[in-house]
């Protein structure tokens, strides 16, 4: 959510509290935390988490996590607000994390499918493995902290969000086919990996040994045994 308001709209003759509101949203990210109502409207926390409330109550706000919030609608204002990229609730609700398979497969263009769910690789631990938070379905894996390698850094609107490289994309769908679509799927997206100007057998051969998954070597050499641009990933697959 991009939000930029001229100082005389955020100085019209508004109620107090939608005024607060509006300040708030214009100096924040696309998720709101008590700790950005303190900061902008000069507050302490509990005033700040009071407001939270009271916004939420009345509408303004949903609340996606304890502290979390996210702008709903407000109406009253003529401004509709909507939360219109989900993939910035990745940092605040799962963070350290990163967009991860077929999710990642659809953003490096190794596929046309669009997915329903957003795939996210987690440290944080998490109860269950599918989750709706704001009408968005997650699909969560925990990992050790130590596995978050072959990431990349985007920005989307205003957060920074981690999400596996273009390598580590497919390493981490031949770990999980499930993840990636399905074995079928995973192979589709792979043989579009060997075309790219991108592409990185070594780097990729590396992931996978990162990975320590033997199974992921005996998928990968498969899918590619008869592949007329394998090229030397065969020979390290055996």
């Amino acid at each position: 959510m991009n939000w930029q308001y001229s100082e005389n709209y955020v100085q019209r003759s508004l109620p107090k509290g939608r005024h607060q509101l509006l300040l708030v949203i214009q100096n924040t990210g696309d998720v709101i935390r008590i700790d950005d109502v303190v900061a902008t409207l000069s507050i302490d926390r509990v005033r700040a988490s009071q407001l939270l409330s009271r916004w939420t109550k009345q509408g303004w706000l949903r609340r996606i996590e304890h502290g979390l919030y996210v702008a709903a609608s407000l109406d009253l204002l003529d401004c509709p607000l909507v939360l219109d990229d989900p993939w910035v609730l990745v940092p605040a609700l799962y963070s350290p994390a990163y967009v991860a398979g077929r999710t990642a497969a659809e953003y490096w263009d190794l596929t046309d499918q669009i997915s329903r769910d957003i795939v996210v690789i987690t440290g944080k631990g998490v109860r269950e493995k599918h989750q709706v938070r704001h009408g968005i379905q997650f699909t969560l894996r925990r990992t050790q902290q130590k596995n978050f390698y072959g990431t990349s850094t985007i920005w989307r609107k205003h957060t920074k969000i981690q999400i596996s490289d273009v390598h580590r994309t497919i390493i981490d769908m031949l770990d999980r086919p499930s993840w990636g679509g399905g074995i079928q799927h995973v192979a589709d997206c792979l043989y579009v990996y060997l075309t790219i100007s991108g592409r990185d057998d070594a780097k990729l051969i590396e992931y996978a040994k990162l990975l320590g998954n033997g199974a992921v070597f005996k998928r990968l050499g498969f899918l590619v045994e008869k592949h007329q641009k394998a090229g030397n990933l065969r020979q390290y697959c055996r």
